[in-house]
């Protein structure tokens, strides 16, 4: 099943962050897998520096400012398992923005709680069409993948086109950070995220919140699946007590269009 691995790079993620640093510049030759070693005690999850200047070279993101107390909530939807709506309705109980991303097969199946998201004020964002491995391809395929998915929304909804994209199960490669620019997609990645994509094996609403709370840190990406019902359950207590430790929401948009530092290569 296409979600089972799309965290699976934690696992190893300081062991993946060394290996870059030893060798940055064959690492960006090849395909990657995003990696990080997690946050803690507030303090920002690190990539290490290749990556790091990697991702500013084209303009992507995995975190905000580490002087700011901000966080990003993002979702990622390959198919509706029942716990989007309730993710929706404490978003809007909240007033907290979130960002999307969608498969072509969520757009298809879930158009209801995409036309939803979008009328809430949420982000979409593009997790390709068919979720390939993204690094893998041509660069017709992955104009294809994006291009078909942002076809499909347009049918769907009012939004023509995304410019966010996220690749799938977080492998990527410098051709697909660049070549995405020259298409006017960005791509997104994260800096908290944990085991939360098996639909058929809930762990409960503790297991989510401890693991966001104990990664909580300024400027922090957060990824979630929308499959999980520990998600949707934790979601309100966790939104409450960040902002009881003065962080506040907001969207990857805000985020971009207030950092002049990162360049707009594709602008």
């Amino acid at each position: 099943m296409w979600w089972k691995h799309s965290l699976g790079v934690i696992a190893s993620c300081t062991i993946l962050t060394l290996g870059i640093l030893l060798n940055p510049f064959q690492a960006v030759a090849d395909s990657l897998n995003w990696g990080f070693q997690r946050g803690v005690q507030e303090k920002q999850a690190q990539a290490g520096s290749a990556f790091d200047v990697l991702l500013k070279k084209y303009g992507a993101y995995y975190k905000g400012s580490p002087d700011e107390k901000t966080l990003y909530l993002t979702f990622d939807n390959g198919y509706e398992n029942g716990h989007t709506e309730p993710i929706l309705d404490t978003l809007k109980k909240e007033e907290v923005p979130a960002t999307f991303f969608l498969t072509g097969h969520y757009l298809d199946s879930a158009t209801d709680l995409v036309k939803r998201m979008i009328n809430d004020g949420h982000e979409i964002g593009n997790h390709s069409y068919g979720h390939p491995n993204m690094a893998n391809l041509s660069e017709a395929r992955m104009k294809e993948e994006w291009e078909k998915f942002d076809q499909l929304l347009a049918e769907k909804t009012d939004q023509k086109k995304t410019s966010f994209v996220r690749p799938p199960e977080g492998v990527f490669s410098e051709k697909l950070l660049a070549y995405g620019n020259e298409l006017g997609y960005r791509h997104m990645f994260w800096s908290v995220a944990f085991v939360d994509w098996h639909a058929d094996r809930p762990q409960g609403k503790e297991y989510a919140y401890n693991h966001l709370m104990k990664q909580l840190h300024p400027g922090a990406i957060i990824l979630m699946h929308t499959v999980s019902p520990d998600n949707a359950a934790a979601l309100p207590d966790f939104i409450r007590d960040a902002k009881e430790k003065g962080y506040t929401f907001s969207s990857l948009d805000e985020l971009v269009n207030k950092d002049s530092g990162v360049p707009l290569t594709f602008h």
